[in-house]
Parts: C-alpha cells; structure tokens; sequence
C-alpha cells in the first residue's frame, strides 16, 4: 500500500498513516504506539541504541520481530548487568537464533554498555535529549521524500556518543535512535500518529 507522491495513505481503520506503518500488522501498532513517542531513561535508551545499532544493514521489522528475545537475551538491557557479561555470556549470544548473531554488532553492544556503567545515572539521557531540534525549526514532513536519513543535529549526536567511546552510532543510525525516541517527530503532518502542535 502505498501513495503515488509519498503521503500519507488510509489505514485499516480509515485513517492516514505514513506509508510505512501500514506494510504488517506489527508496524502498524510500532508506528502508531511507538514511533516518534519520547523515551527517556539510560536502561530504555540503550536498549534503543543498540536495536538500532543492530537494525543497521536490515529492515526494522526483521529487529521488532526479535525484540522480545533480544530483550531476554540481553538482561532487558540493564545497563549493569550487560556490562558484566563474560565470555561466556558473548558465546551464548553468539549462539542465539532468536536475535541477530552478527559478531561486530553483539560486541559493540556488550562495549557500550561497560562504557555506559561508568556514566552518572541521567548522563545518556541528557547526551541524547541535548541534540534534540527546535520542534518550532522543522516544518512536518509531507511526504515521505521530505524525511531526512541524516542531520546535522544527528552528525552531531554520533560524534558525541563515539567521542565517549560508544560504536556503531553512525549519524544515520543516530538519526534513526532520533526518531524512534522522540526527539524529531518525523510522522507525516496528516498522519494520525502525529503529536498535535
């Protein structure tokens, strides 16, 4: 289902979503419950940017698939408890049908959260929110060829968290973890997921 100039189209219920939000079930209830909603928390945030970290190279519905075992796999992504994963732990995920077993991915996630047991409590939250855009700044989106992949605000974000150490925060995948959190509200302006202004 789709829109012959990228806009919003009719949904099951009649009314009109962004293109992508309708192609599964799954989308549907992400795009319209999820997407675009504010996160915060350090826990809930590296959750998403290591979803979106192994997102990277795939379509986002192959990880929403898998999230409630990459959930279980990973300590709900507790920041402590990942960072004290052992060798053994890394096996075991490498061995993991229910997620992603790509070796890189699985790593950068275990390093980055040994990084992030270091910050102060709030400190990945306020890193994320501070490269948060002007709301008033960014017109809604059409169409969806009015969507960026990058940013400067998401050039910015990754520099920051790879200046701190952090991997596989490139500033797409960075713009993406913007989106998915909250920070940009990219839903198309007659989409019925859009926060009113």
């Amino acid at each position: 289902m789709s829109s012959p100039l990228g806009g919003a189209v009719p949904g099951p219920d009649g009314g009109l979503r962004c293109p992508w939000g309708l192609s599964t079930a799954d989308y549907v209830t992400y795009h319209d419950e999820e997407w675009g909603r504010p996160v915060h928390g350090d826990d809930a945030l590296f959750e998403r940017v290591s979803l979106e970290a192994f997102q990277s190279g795939l379509s986002w519905i192959t990880i929403l698939r898998r999230r409630e075992t990459f959930r279980a796999a990973f300590a709900h992504f507790k920041i402590a408890e990942v960072a004290a994963y052992t060798d053994a732990d890394r096996e075991r995920l490498l061995a993991d049908p229910g997620i992603i077993r790509n070796r890189a991915k699985i790593d950068a996630t275990l390093a980055n959260a040994r990084v992030l047991a270091d910050w102060s409590p709030g400190e990945l939250d306020e890193l994320i929110w501070s490269h948060a855009p002007d709301a008033t700044g960014r017109p809604a989106p059409r169409t969806v060829s009015d969507v960026p992949a990058i940013t400067d605000e998401s050039t910015a974000l990754s520099k920051a968290l790879k200046k701190r150490g952090l991997r596989f925060v490139g500033p797409t995948t960075a713009y993406a973890l913007m989106q998915a959190c909250g920070l940009v509200d990219d839903h198309l302006w007659n989409c019925v997921a859009r926060t009113p202004a």
